[in-house]
């Protein structure tokens, strides 16, 4: 039986086979002079040109002022571990114009997380928020690293002095200190099967094991900028401004609020993380015209006084994506923007981080009319719906649902260290296997509507929580004796909520009535925030397994749907 496969109702981008670096700025339809990045707090300005002179700089100072033995060179590979700043575009443009390969830590890590992408990665240098450097030196201590070492794989991110303090106690170096001793001549080029070495790795988590880092090319990225905006028309140079306060180290963040706007010439105004008021005040201050956000941020401007206190006319987009936006939010949101004067599209994409990550995106001029749709899919990628790939690939009837496959030049190289792993998700075609079940209409706009895979998403910036990492970290308590995790969809904050299911060694009669909650509080001190179980800590006898072993989270997931929802409702924080 022949294959059905879709492509984009609109045509072939032209792509091209070089650096990112090179794409980024060999442009001339941009002034040098424009601003291309703002910090919210401060209204300091990096102009295009800052950019230019500050990357070939950085990639200079990585190759002649670290210590002897931790200079990095084309080829290699350091890590950002670090929130939102002024600092990030600067380091990031500067590791890409020398050759070497970003790896983006979640700022929330802790000291063993971090330690598990840093050996992972092979990062040979960590550039770190002042704040977060205990964190770092712990992971050192961790992978037995000694401090004097350490001190030389260390340098702190920030370019105006706010590290200093903290560079001086520790004895590092500052982002700073490799500026101004002099600039690489050129960006090292990347051609032709170049463009196809890794240029990012974002650890994406799956439903066993650790986290994977996924191999973002040269050609990936150069790729999808181009395929975006055929899409996003309505945005418009030296008009629009940008929000950034999705975290750039998910590639979320990086590709659609760093790499994109440059692209095309829009300014960002950077927040280190999200605050309604302070996400607020920014719109009136900037005249911001278009956020990309996420889902729960949405919904906290639906019920924040803080949206009704600043004059918030000037937004015209709100692009969501890293989780479903349903209709009904979509709904509540434009109640309340048309309530204070404010005329705001709002629409929604979809993508992972194994496309770098966009594939599909709805018109501003189609989200009313397809809400909840994600979109059309981008031009240069071909998709299919797959009815079952158990024994024989069957593709889906035109309209009945099948698991997205995804096939084109922003599928990702692979898996770092796990040819397994690549070679169960990407097909020996090319196509990926994405693991969540989507339908396609008559006019060609998809829709989500359930998961394959087992991961959480939680709202904080649609991270993933993957339930057999939570599980294996629980059965380190010493009073469980078996968990199961699952998410619970909480209405009221629009997301999933990671909830256990455990089993205590005494038995669930002889369970202290406390050890729910002291389950939730002990996995606080075991990983990051948004791996919470926010949704509570139930306690079972046994927990339901398959004759091969394998947890039957369905019949958990239908025993929650008659169970309150346990726990705390905590404020967003993004």
């Amino acid at each position: 039986m022949p294959s059905t496969t879709y492509t984009s109702p609109f045509p072939n981008v032209e792509l091209v086979s070089e650096s990112l670096w090179t794409f980024l700025f060999q442009t001339t339809q941009h002034d040098p002079s424009l601003p291309a990045f703002v910090e919210a707090a401060t209204g300091r300005v990096l102009s295009r040109a800052d950019l230019r002179k500050l990357s070939l700089e950085f990639a200079y100072g990585i190759r002649t002022r670290l210590p002897q033995g931790n200079r990095l060179f084309r080829g290699d590979t350091a890590m950002i571990f670090c929130p939102n700043s002024l600092a990030w575009p600067v380091a990031i443009l500067g590791l890409l114009a020398g050759g070497v390969r970003s790896t983006l830590a979640n700022s929330a890590y802790t000291p063993a997380e971090l330690a598990f992408q840093y050996a992972d990665s092979r990062a040979r240098v960590v550039f770190s928020h002042p704040d977060l450097v205990p964190v770092v030196f712990s992971m050192f201590k961790i992978i037995g690293v000694p401090e004097d070492e350490a001190r030389r794989r260390l340098v702190v991110m920030d370019i105006y002095g706010n590290g200093a303090e903290t560079a001086r106690k520790f004895g590092l170096l500052e982002l700073g200190d490799l500026l101004g001793h002099g600039a690489l001549p050129e960006e090292e080029k990347f051609t032709g099967r170049q463009t196809d070495e890794t240029l990012l790795l974002c650890y994406s988590s799956g439903t066993t094991g650790k986290p994977k880092g996924v191999e973002t090319t040269h050609r990936n990225l150069t790729s999808v900028l181009p395929m975006t905006s055929v899409v996003m028309t309505q945005l418009i140079p030296r008009r629009d401004v940008m929000l950034g306060v999705l975290p750039y180290f998910h590639i979320y963040g990086v590709a659609k609020l760093l790499l994109y706007p440059f692209y095309r010439g829009f300014p960002v105004v950077i927040m280190p993380k999200f605050d309604p008021e302070q996400f607020c005040r920014s719109i009136e201050r900037y005249k911001v015209t278009v956020a990309f956000v996420v889902p729960p941020i949405i919904l906290v401007l639906v019920h924040h006084p803080a949206t009704s206190k600043y004059n918030l006319r000037s937004l015209k987009l709100l692009s969501s994506g890293a989780a479903p936006l349903s209709a009904s939010v979509v709904d509540l949101a434009r109640k309340k923007f048309s309530s204070i004067g404010a005329t705001v599209d709002i629409t929604q994409g979809y993508g992972l981080t194994e496309t770098s990550p966009v594939t599909h995106l709805l018109p501003a001029k189609d989200g009313v009319r397809k809400v909840g749709s994600i979109g059309i899919l981008l031009p240069n990628l071909e998709a299919r719906l797959i009815a079952s790939d158990e024994d024989n690939i069957i593709d889906a009837a035109p309209g009945e649902p099948g698991e997205l496959w995804v096939r084109g030049p922003t599928v990702m190289k692979g898996y770092l260290n796990n040819p397994s792993a690549t070679a169960n998700s990407i097909t020996a075609d090319g196509w990926f296997k994405t693991g969540d079940i989507a339908t396609r209409d008559e006019e060609g706009y998809y829709k989500i509507v359930d998961r394959k895979k087992e991961l959480i998403k939680y709202k904080e910036r649609g991270f993933q929580v993957p339930p057999a990492e939570l599980e294996s970290v629980l059965l380190r308590h010493p009073n469980i004796v078996d968990a199961a995790v699952i998410g619970v969809e909480d209405a009221a904050q629009a997301t999933e909520l990671p909830r256990a299911y455990v089993v205590h060694k005494a038995g669930s009669a002889n369970a202290p009535k406390s050890f729910p909650q002291d389950v939730q509080l002990w996995i606080e001190s075991q990983v990051a925030r948004h791996k919470f179980l926010r949704g509570g800590v139930v306690v079972l006898d046994a927990i339901p397994k398959s004759a091969a072993g394998k947890i039957l989270r369905r019949e958990l997931r239908e025993r929650a749907k008659s169970e309150p929802m346990a726990g705390s409702t905590p404020k967003a924080r993004l």
